[in-house]
């Protein structure tokens, strides 16, 4: 995708004492850690909320809280591919029998919603999720992704504010694992 020297220090943050030994004592193999101790302390997790802000490639990073609303900005395009670059790998290492990028495309579908992203980001994102699906990573050429960043970035805003929250389900039963 045109970033791999760039990528090389990817989540580098995960090594440091802040989110290391708490993932260490979260791991389950299956699913992310910062999951796994939300559901032991009640909802909040310390991992997410190092990680998120120490790391551009995630959205959280490109939100803010001001007034009593959450604004989203739109990824900058390295930071948008990496975040592709991670839902993929994500699904491949906790689902590695059943990976394929429909079921990351699918995974990232699901779940869109309840981001607080900017549709720019949103519709970047879902584009080269897609293009994955159907034709791996030689769609993903940095020609390609370039000019299709361009292309929805220019007729859609960089910044974007929400009044409200998005709640949508209910929260999954706290499991206190002691």
């Amino acid at each position: 995708m045109g970033i791999f020297f760039f990528s090389l220090h990817h989540d580098l943050s995960k090594y440091g004492p802040k989110e290391f030994w708490r993932s260490a004592k979260y791991y389950k193999g299956t699913y992310s850690p910062v999951y796994a101790e939300r559901m032991e302390n009640d909802y909040f997790s310390s991992i997410c909320q190092h990680h998120t802000r120490k790391n551009p490639h995630h959205w959280e990073y490109w939100t803010d809280y001001f007034g009593g609303r959450i604004l989203a900005k739109t990824m900058p395009y390295k930071w948008a591919l990496e975040y592709v670059c991670d839902v993929l790998s994500a699904s491949k290492t906790y689902d590695p029998k059943n990976f394929s990028g429909e079921k990351a495309y699918e995974y990232f579908m699901a779940r869109k919603s309840h981001y607080y992203m900017t549709e720019a980001s949103k519709e970047f994102i879902s584009w080269c999720l897609k293009t994955y699906a159907e034709s791996g990573f030689k769609g993903l050429k940095k020609k390609n992704t370039k000019a299709k960043y361009i292309e929805i970035t220019s007729r859609l805003s960089a910044i974007e504010v929400y009044e409200a929250l998005k709640i949508d389900g209910e929260m999954p039963p706290l499991k206190k694992e002691r």
